[in-house]
């Protein structure tokens, strides 16, 4: 069994979610690491090469930022947010980019079995949420997208940096105006329930073994250093 660290930090600050993702893509000190977490407030994050003016809801979304991690804009309300900080020869990395997502979508696909939904990978038909000219992740889909019900329910992009990657995910439990009819997981669940699962089926699946842990006082000055950029507002509308 690989042993990877794991973080937890629930309702955290946006610019701190940002900035701790950051520092562990760029600590080669850092073991592989899972973190799951949530934000406070609701926050909408633009796809780190996304133009300002392409996503409309943006200027009325209140909190605002931008990921390091390209793809579309997300509204973190009502979900759980995970990533995943390895390095570029992990195992669960390797061969082209769209392996690792596969990988990664195929074990949260066999987690949202286990909380009674049947979820797959898109294929080749385009889905029901689909829809031009918001720029919102979950109104674009690929073959890779995982879906149940028709409709994309989980959002996924990757930074690669400096031989380490850092993966981001969010599966919703609910939707916001800004996202409208796409899938969602019973909210009852909750993120904490969901988090358990979305471990356990890593564990199996990866032949996992986690420890829990909490960024450290070096980490969370970097965290806080690094979040500053995440809220400039020439760095979040400057494209």
């Amino acid at each position: 069994m690989e042993r990877w660290r794991l973080i937890t930090t629930w309702g955290a600050e946006p610019s701190f979610n940002m900035g701790l993702d950051e520092a562990l893509l760029e600590s080669d000190a850092c073991p592989p690491t899972l973190r799951f977490y949530t934000w406070k407030p609701d926050t909408l994050s633009l796809g780190y090469f996304q133009k300002f003016a392409d996503v409309p809801g943006a200027e009325k979304a209140g909190a605002i930022v931008r990921r390091i991690t390209g793809g579309g804009a997300i509204h973190h309300v009502k979900e759980l947010t995970f990533s995943i900080a390895a390095p570029l020869d992990h195992p669960l990395y390797r061969g082209p980019v769209g392996e690792s997502y596969a990988r990664i979508h195929g074990a949260l696909v066999k987690a949202l079995a286990d909380a009674g939904v049947e979820g797959s990978l898109r294929g080749g038909s385009p889905l029901a949420s689909d829809r031009a000219g918001t720029g919102m992740c979950f109104h674009h889909s690929t073959a890779l997208d995982v879906a149940w019900g028709g409709k994309k329910g989980i959002g996924s992009a990757q930074r690669r940096k400096k031989g380490r990657v850092l993966h981001h995910g969010s599966i919703k439990l609910g939707t916001s105006p800004l996202e409208g009819d796409i899938a969602t997981l019973d909210p009852k669940l909750g993120v904490v329930e969901l988090a358990g699962l979305v471990r356990a089926v890593f564990e199996r699946e990866f032949e996992l073994a986690f420890e829990a842990s909490v960024p450290d006082a070096d980490e969370r000055l970097d965290a806080r250093r690094l979040g500053t950029r995440y809220l400039d507002p020439e760095f979040v509308r400057g494209r």
